[in-house]
């Protein structure tokens, strides 16, 4: 059975926008901002929406905004920043290496980057904070060179054979995790504990970590929207890119760099989150075609989506104790990579 290729993109009409594309934004959008407000008041200890309301309006008493502002509003925002930049990755990823079965996390570049970060955190532990994104960077390049290397050919220079990639990521993936609770493991007392997000959850996320991460989704998912062109010409095969005036070769690079950078940065907030850089780009395109110009910004609501609703289920469904967001990606993406997998066989 030949491998399942993802729809090709129509350059012809609106760039962007169609009335469908806009009302299903509207709609994400409405979605997740009611889940955000009710997620403030969801915990270990439960806010009422009356006094979430009143706080939000700049009253309520002392505790109750610390609880709100402080506490949950910084983790809801980490939660929503990652949740959009893993499925911008994704569905670059998608679109550069025209495969369905690409995902950050499928493809090494999230191991690889969680083990650089923890151990960043171990031989520098009184690093600034900045520097973190930057050694999640360098392992999730590491990471997704070492997949490339492995999967080997390229089909055409255009193309990896979609369960080789999915093989030999899944493989790479699950030895450098290994490395990473082993490196976890040997840490002195407590510091494993104080790594315990790279595992893939936002608790404990604070506002120094939601401003850690901050600077490269304003830089970054932007920018994978403004490649969302060249996304689409990629898409259409090397030769045809090309007659087009395309670099290939360097705008290939570029929009996996953006990729790989997106999923890095998001790593550091989030840990690695299965399945985000899966699923919503495939909910993306299915609602609304295959347009990087559209599919991009639904797919980063999705991913957005996904993540605050796993994080808030984890904390509402057995309080005080709380069940990683990792968990419930992984729960909902698992089957359905299986499902693509069987397809690409």
């Amino acid at each position: 059975m030949s491998a399942p290729r993802l729809p090709g993109p129509r350059l012809s009409g609106p760039r962007f926008t169609t009335p469908r594309a806009v009302g299903v934004v509207l709609v994400l959008a409405g979605i997740t901002l009611v889940l955000a407000v009710l997620a403030l008041g969801l915990g270990a200890v439960r806010t009422p929406p009356a006094d979430v309301w009143q706080v939000l309006l700049g009253r309520g008493d002392d505790l109750t905004r610390q609880l709100v502002l402080e506490l949950r509003a910084p983790r809801i925002v980490v939660a929503l920043l990652t949740g959009a930049m893993f499925a911008a990755s994704g569905a670059m990823m998608q679109g550069v290496i025209r495969n369905p079965l690409a995902s950050p996390d499928i493809v090494g570049v999230g191991a690889g980057a969680g083990l650089a970060a923890t151990v960043f955190l171990l031989a520098w532990p009184g690093a600034p904070a900045g520097g973190l994104p930057w050694a999640a960077l360098a392992g999730a390049w590491a990471g997704f060179g070492l997949v490339l290397l492995l999967a080997r050919e390229w089909r055409g220079g255009d193309r990896l054979h979609p369960v080789r990639l999915a093989l030999v990521g899944v493989a790479v993936a699950a030895a450098l995790g290994a490395a990473q609770q082993l490196v976890i493991v040997r840490a002195p007392d407590g510091l494993g504990a104080a790594l315990s997000f790279l595992t893939g959850t936002v608790y404990g996320a604070d506002s120094v970590r939601a401003l850690r991460v901050l600077p490269w989704a304003l830089v970054l998912l932007p920018a994978g929207v403004l490649l969302s062109r060249t996304l689409d010409i990629l898409n259409l095969g090397e030769d045809l890119a090309t007659s087009l005036g395309t670099r290939v070769a360097a705008m290939r690079l570029l929009c996996l760099a953006v990729a790989v950078a997106l999923a890095g940065a998001a790593v550091t907030g989030a840990g690695v989150l299965g399945f985000v850089g899966l699923l919503a780009p495939h909910l993306a395109r299915l609602l609304v075609g295959a347009r990087h110009g559209r599919l991009l910004p639904v797919a980063m609501l999705l991913g957005a989506l996904l993540v605050l609703a796993a994080d808030t289920l984890g904390r509402a469904l057995l309080p005080p104790t709380e069940v990683p967001a990792g968990i419930f990606t992984t729960l909902v993406g698992a089957p359905y990579f299986l499902y693509l997998l069987r397809r690409s066989a």
